[in-house]
């Protein structure tokens, strides 16, 4: 037997496969029906225990095709159940020897429609995944004085510059926890991709000359990126810029916007979100624990161009001076719905649209 064990005490039992070592982090779910490959791969959920809602995972098994990172910082997977005999032409491992490969240790059997219902209603709670409950009180009590953690996105984002090859555009991507999602969109459009460490400066960036800057998605709390967001003042001053995810807080946060943490957040493939211009719907794939404060936005910098139509979060900003512009969802959607994937062409456009300007000024 396994054992997750909340911070208010409760306890889960299942069956554990995947490593069999110990952890703790941040409970939180996700919504959507697939996509359990590049949900765990995902550098947004670093230092978090991921619960499936879908009652089966692993259906399919694991490829390489669909890694959103190769060294995934997540602390453990929760599910009701494995699929015993996956089966996929694509398929090149089983997830369980995949998470044991990677030392993550999972959890099934556990009524997670109990599990969910719970960081609904009390919001996201810390948790251990242990192999004895005989200490859970001390456990939970140890848990309850745990904080978030900090500096979590100096352990994903590249430690130096790489290049991903193009002969159009040339984009400078921030790497906050990039999803190798995001850099496919860049290359079927034929960019030439310089990625830069998350502590990249305004000089860092200009020398290269790019033709637009690219923000990308990452973990934890967004005003911890004070220097990401200095940066960001000034860069958009001079290069189109696009922000996604956690670049779209560090966005916000660089034209006088506040953030804060939600109550459980947004994790899924299947949240709608309406574009307030045309009144459209999209359905969108989306990863977050913290949102822009629609209350703390400056009308004269920004407006706001998209909201979650279930809470109305603020899902996209667009700046009223510079050609800039971001998105709280994921438009890359791998998985999910490819509804909004054509921001990226919105980018490649506004780019275009500055370099015809500078060609006759």
């Amino acid at each position: 037997m396994r054992y997750l064990i909340l911070e208010d005490g409760s306890i889960y039992a299942g069956e554990g496969f995947g490593s069999d070592r110990e952890t703790s982090g941040e409970v939180v779910f996700t919504t959507g029906m697939t996509g359990y490959q590049e949900a765990i791969t995902d550098q947004s959920y670093a230092d978090q225990i991921l619960v499936f809602t879908n009652p089966l995972i692993g259906n399919y098994g694991i490829t390489l095709a669909d890694y959103e990172s190769l060294e995934p910082r997540i602390k453990g997977v929760i599910c009701h159940q494995v699929a015993r005999r996956p089966d996929s032409w694509r398929m090149q491992t089983t997830l369980p020897k995949f998470l044991k490969q990677l030392n993550i240790p999972g959890i099934q059997g556990i009524d997670t429609r109990e599990l969910v219902r719970k960081l609904r209603v009390h919001g996201t709670l810390r948790g251990k995944i242990a192999n004895s409950k005989n200490d859970a009180e001390k456990i939970a009590k140890i848990l309850q004085t745990k904080k978030i953690t900090q500096g979590v996105i100096s352990r994903v984002s590249t430690k130096s510059p790489y290049p991903v090859p193009g002969s159009k555009r040339n984009i400078v991507v921030i790497d906050f926890g990039i999803k190798h999602s995001i850099l496919r969109e860049l290359a079927e459009r034929d960019c030439n991709c310089i990625v830069l460490p998350y502590t990249a400066t305004t000089e860092e960036v200009l020398e290269l000359h790019p033709d637009g800057v690219l923000l990308s998605n990452g973990p934890g709390d967004p005003e911890e990126m004070k220097d990401a967001v200095k940066m960001v003042q000034e860069v958009e001053k001079y290069v189109p810029l696009f922000g996604i995810c956690m670049g779209h807080q560090v966005f916000a946060l660089a034209n006088g916007a506040k953030t804060y943490k939600m109550k459980f957040g947004h994790r899924g493939f299947n949240h709608p979100v309406r574009e307030i211009a045309t009144g459209n719907i999209g359905f969108t794939s989306q990863n977050h624990g913290y949102a822009v404060d629609g209350d703390s936005i400056d009308k004269d910098n920004l407006m706001i161009t998209h909201v979650e139509v279930n809470d109305g979060t603020v899902e996209g900003l667009r700046h009223k001076k510079y050609p800039a512009f971001s998105v709280q969802f994921h438009p890359d959607a791998t998985p999910g719905p490819h509804d909004e994937d054509s921001l990226f062409d919105d980018f490649m456009s506004m780019i275009d649209q500055r370099k015809e300007e500078e060609r006759h000024a």
